[in-house]
């Protein structure tokens, strides 16, 4: 007797194209990876376009927004790839965004740091990120990210604001 659970094939086209993040989740080498690029790159060229408050605003709709989105689709892609198949990355997306909260527009550096972070912390789960995921179902795929985007941010905001107006540089 097997085991494994039988899933179905033929995933519905919408919750692949959200919940693969656009298709980067198809990337074979690190797909958590290419998604929070992806979002890192849609968030620098809003920075371009966007004045610093419109920024923000539009960041915290990205968030909302694909937080449900994302809920919904790897809700509806369980049945077909399973729990939090590594191809779902609109997770990862979503916590870049809010790492990239802390960053000031235009910011190169900051960006790079708020990706790097971000990442950081949703592989070394520290923290409560890995409880985050016992959850189930899409708020547990989605809740694990946010969390580590929240620890992103926080690292992002105390040295922005605490440390670096400390120094003489």
């Amino acid at each position: 007797m097997n085991d494994k659970k039988i899933l179905k094939k033929g995933a519905p086209l919408l919750p692949v194209v959200i919940g693969t993040g656009f298709g980067s989740g198809f990337w074979p080498w690190g797909p958590g990876t290419a998604g929070a690029l992806l979002a890192a790159l849609v968030w620098y060229a809003l920075s371009m376009l966007l004045p610093a408050g419109m920024l923000v605003a539009a960041t915290v709709v990205l968030v909302l927004v694909f937080q449900v989105l994302g809920i919904w689709s790897a809700n509806k892609l369980a049945p077909y790839w399973g729990e939090d198949p590594s191809r779902v990355v609109v997770d990862e997306m979503v916590g870049v965004w809010i790492s990239l909260l802390a960053v000031p527009a235009g910011s190169i550096a900051y960006a790079v740091a708020a990706f790097v972070l971000f990442r950081f912390f949703d592989m070394v789960k520290p923290f409560g990120v890995r409880h985050m995921e016992t959850m189930g179902g899409g708020v547990g795929v989605m809740m694990d990210d946010v969390l580590a985007g929240m620890y992103g941010f926080f690292v992002l905001y105390v040295v922005r604001f605490a440390i670096i107006p400390l120094c003489d540089f």
